[in-house]
């Protein structure tokens, strides 16, 4: 299984590159790279979101690297998790539904971790 870990930036640092790999430092869980972004990947491209650093804006998710998701994006995401029909069945799904929406609620970034 090839991961996707996502995570929960409290504070983020508007010059901080985000670029080295700290998925314990944001309580990361993760999802089925293989499984899942291949079949958003048209909707995921809707989403802004920045690639390392907050100097990097870009869409969707940096496949090879970290990307930084601002709230205003986290409602697409949502959606996008939670019209898989397999978060039924996945509870790694499930899980990263319930993180997407804590990040909502509490007005944050979230972090990604690619291949």
């Amino acid at each position: 299984m090839i991961k996707a870990e996502f995570g929960i930036i409290d504070k983020v640092d508007f010059h901080k590159d985000y670029s080295e790999y700290e998925p314990q430092r944001y309580h990361c869980i993760y999802i089925d790279d293989d499984v899942y972004i291949n079949d958003w990947w048209e909707r995921l491209s809707t989403m802004k979101t920045y690639f390392h650093c907050m100097d990097r804006p870009e869409f969707a998710l940096a496949r090879w690297g970290v990307t930084l998701i601002p709230p205003e994006s986290l409602p697409i995401f949502l959606d996008i998790v939670i019209s898989d029909p397999r978060i039924e069945t996945d509870r790694h799904l499930y899980e990263l539904a319930n993180r997407i929406r804590e990040a909502i609620d509490a007005n944050k970034f979230m972090i990604h971790y690619g291949l």
